[in-house]
């Protein structure tokens, strides 16, 4: 058993996810004017569904042991690149509109987590001070 529970290290991943795709958002926008340059995206949905779909039991030794299911979605966003498209002259497929968009989204939702860790951290502060 974790010391903080399921919900931070979801919490984790979640931050692992936002980071990684904002790395890959700026790494586009860098490159919007590089020759034959093609946009990279983080595909994470179609490992969460696959895993969802996947059910993983535990074998359970003692009738008394609690069941268990995978929630091993750590490292399981990838990155990809689109190469079926180009929008530029010169073979790049960056969509600057499109990028701006999606990492103002990305800073909105790594905003939210951020905001939901400090809540369970404060939550957790408060039974340490005894409720005050």
């Amino acid at each position: 058993m974790s010391f903080f529970g399921n919900t931070v290290n979801s919490l984790e991943r979640a931050l692992d996810y936002s980071s990684v795709k904002n790395k890959t958002i700026s790494n586009n926008i860098a490159n919007v004017d590089t020759d034959n340059y093609k946009a990279k995206s983080v595909v994470f949905k179609d490992a969460l569904s696959k895993e969802m779909n996947s059910t993983f039991v535990a074998k359970r030794t003692n009738v008394k042991h609690i069941p268990f299911q995978s929630s091993s979605l750590e490292g399981s966003f990838r990155v990809v690149t689109d190469k079926g498209s180009t929008y530029n002259h010169n073979g790049n497929n960056v969509d600057i509109d499109k990028e701006m968009t999606e990492l103002a989204e990305n800073q909105i939702y790594y905003q939210a987590i951020v905001d939901r860790l400090n809540g369970k951290f404060n939550s957790l502060q408060t039974v340490l001070k005894g409720g005050r």
